[in-house]
């Protein structure tokens, strides 16, 4: 069986049907294949959706911000019929805990550039906001059995505040929506199909072959496959002239009942980023909390050589380690002793910077490293991909001479060099999911 397009798109997370979205607004005949079910059931459907602006340069910071506008006026983004259910920004802010790592001087003169609105909270002011919270600094992260995790704290933390963060009620959802809005643009979806080969002719790629024995033609690939991109990257034989590592690691995200007083008479409390103890926070209506981590040092890293055999059940000992922490941040919160959540597999690139780039195969481009930090930027990282696919299918050398993108809400001009294949690695890096 044999089919043609303009493109294909490898994955049906919110990464690729965002891409597919825009790809079809520009008259391209679009294919996307997926190994699951349907949009968003991989790691997007894991993911917190944490919508936030905290990110150590410029181009992070301003995706982050003109995605949020997106996010805002959702409907409009997706140009979605009138009676679509859809999913729904919830905006409650973002309390970003000061720690070490993070200049709290860089990340605000990123946010006065940005127009970012922002509070810089002294110790007493968070105790003020932020109900129950233990403002002591704890710095750096340790273990459960380190007899130092219990210590009393010795200073007191502030923190920096941005009223305008939130987070997506329902990931799995905003993909679907994303790949409906596609439909509707003519994109056709082949689900529970494993893309099995990348074709090639002549040093271009030339289509992909599905587990089905459909071959689909096509002058343009995408890759937006996650987890699986890496062994995606390798079947294209791409890869080698990479700057930045990607490799798929398990994380985990636990869900308890909110301490008292977290969430106030006004409505739910904020999301919290606590790297000084090695966490997030963030609400579930009506009274829950999701409970992340933010690869302390002194955690060990679960890397994955196989996706598809990563367990989705939690397990005792992180939910134990993350939900402790959590409760040294609000003594009020209780520590079930049965753990409660779930875990999905992050695409992760050295640097925590994702990858959106073309690469060294002609017409195969990739959108990937996004896990744990870029569903917020969805509706930017298909913008970005149709660019890409735009300018360098259009005789742009976007290696010598990066391609730009210039915000419609925001007006900001964001580099698309910095999320290059060849870059060099974000120093200025937390090191963290944070960016």
């Amino acid at each position: 069986m044999a089919e043609t397009a303009d493109v294909v798109v490898i994955g049906a997370g919110v990464i690729g049907t965002a891409a597919a979205l825009e790809l079809a607004k520009r008259g391209l005949r679009v294919v996307v294949a997926d190994k699951s079910g349907g949009a968003g059931f991989g790691s997007t459907s894991a993911s917190s959706a944490i919508v936030r602006f905290n990110y150590s340069t410029w181009d992070g910071v301003a995706t982050a911000w003109e995605s949020e506008h997106c996010w805002e006026k959702w409907a409009e983004h997706l140009e979605a019929p009138a009676d679509t259910r859809l999913a729904s920004f919830v905006r409650i802010g973002m309390v970003m805990l000061d720690v070490p790592p993070i200049s709290n001087a860089s990340v605000t003169a990123l946010f006065d550039r940005a127009g970012v609105p922002y509070e810089v909270w002294d110790a007493a002011t968070l105790a003020g906001r932020v109900p129950g919270i233990d403002t002591g600094r704890y710095w750096p992260p340790k273990r459960l059995d380190d007899e130092a995790f219990f210590a009393e704290a010795t200073e007191q933390l502030g923190a920096l505040f941005t009223p305008d963060a939130g987070f997506v009620n329902d990931p799995q959802l905003a993909a679907h929506n994303l790949a409906d809005a596609a439909r509707a643009r003519g994109v056709v979806f082949r689900f529970h199909r494993v893309v099995t080969s990348i074709d090639q002719r002549a040093g271009r790629v030339g289509g992909v072959g599905l587990s089905d024995g459909t071959r689909i033609a096509a002058p343009v690939v995408v890759n937006a496959a996650g987890p699986w991109s890496d062994s995606i990257n390798r079947m294209a034989g791409v890869g080698a002239e990479f700057t930045v590592r990607l490799r798929p690691m398990r994380q985990e995200v636990h869900q308890v009942s909110a301490p008292a007083g977290y969430n106030g008479p006004s409505g739910l409390g904020p999301a919290i980023a606590d790297l000084d103890l090695g966490i997030y926070l963030r609400p579930v209506p009506p009274d829950f909390l999701l409970v992340g981590g933010t690869e302390p040092d002194c955690d060990p890293l679960e890397w994955i050589d196989d996706v598809d055999a990563a367990d989705p059940r939690p397990t005792a000992a992180r939910f134990q380690a993350q939900v402790t922490r959590a409760a040294r941040r609000f003594p009020g919160l209780l520590v079930p002793n049965k753990p409660t959540g779930l875990s999905g597999v992050y695409d992760v690139t050295d640097d925590w910077t994702p990858v959106y780039d073309r690469t060294d195969l002609d017409g195969f481009y990739v959108a990937i490293g996004t896990s744990g930090n870029q569903f917020k930027n969805a509706p930017l990282a298909g913008r970005f991909v149709a660019a890409l696919v735009d300018g360098v299918e259009g005789g742009h050398d976007h290696d010598r001479d990066p391609l730009t993108y210039t915000g419609e809400h925001t007006g900001h001009v964001i580099d698309l060099g910095a999320f290059s294949r060849k870059r060099q690695p974000n120093r200025n890096s937390s090191g963290t999911v944070m960016g």
